[in-house]
């Protein structure tokens, strides 16, 4: 049985880190209509209606913009992968509600990261 998530190694997610989430869920679902779940204090999902994304208060205000999170069946392999091309881990694998996920740099300093399901 194959527990493929059917979009590996494409980006699956966009985190937001935000001063204020009911300040960020209030722009965004009057200026573009997207929805919102909250899990926990930390953390609000939003739906666009195509992507899902996520705003956190759980980490500093990113000058860089947003954090793309790409899906991957099989994490370990993948962090093989970017390791051998060259990338930097920038924060080691974890656990989270739903899932791990580990952070790295591009070449050019450019922050991401990926995740898979429990």
């Amino acid at each position: 049985m194959s527990t493929a998530h059917g979009n590996d190694r494409r980006i699956d997610n966009i985190e937001f880190n935000v001063a204020d989430i009911a300040r960020s869920k209030a722009f965004y679902g009057s200026v573009f209509g997207w929805s919102f779940t909250d899990y926990g204090p930390g953390y609000t999902e939003f739906y666009d209606g195509r992507l899902r994304g996520g705003f956190t208060t759980d980490a500093p205000v990113r000058a860089g913009g947003p954090l793309v999170i790409l899906y991957a069946d099989d994490l370990v392999a993948t962090q093989q992968r970017v390791e051998a091309a060259g990338a930097d881990i920038c924060q080691a694998a974890f656990d989270f509600p739903g899932g791990r996920r580990f952070h790295f740099r591009d070449p050019d300093g450019y922050e991401l990261a990926v995740w898979t399901a429990a």
